[in-house]
């Protein structure tokens, strides 16, 4: 049991991070020149926000290799993977206003259906 918290404390930092970068980054416009660009994604890195989203990611490569224990690559990794896909589309979704389509709930139905055969198979 202690192995799943740490893949599904793997998943939600992960998702945390995506989810709250692209926030941030959906308020600014990048400028057209290169150098004014690296300008602002370099002051961008002491955004409050965006430090809570690199605080996310390292806490989420901690939790991985507490996972790394538990479980082998072959199954923990396809389980972590399709949870990014499924509470990452879900969340831009409900939270980011991105696009919803019946082609995106059924990839993501595939990818659960998927997921719950490697479970199955590990049992």
């Amino acid at each position: 049991m202690q192995g799943y918290i740490y893949l599904l404390a793997t998943v939600a930092f992960t998702v945390y991070g995506q989810i709250i970068i692209k926030w941030r980054m959906n308020q600014v416009e990048l400028p057209s020149y290169w150098f004014d660009k690296l300008k602002m994604l370099f002051t961008l890195v002491f955004d409050p926000f965006v430090l809570t989203g690199f605080l996310a990611a390292f806490l989420s490569a901690l939790a991985w290799m507490a996972a790394m224990t538990k479980f082998e690559v072959s199954f923990a990794y396809p389980i972590v993977i399709s949870g990014l896909v499924i509470f990452t589309t879900l969340l831009a979704i409900f939270f980011l206003g991105e696009s919803f389509s019946v082609m995106k709930m059924l990839a993501l139905s595939l990818i659960v259906f998927g997921v719950s055969l490697l479970i199955l198979e590990a049992r």
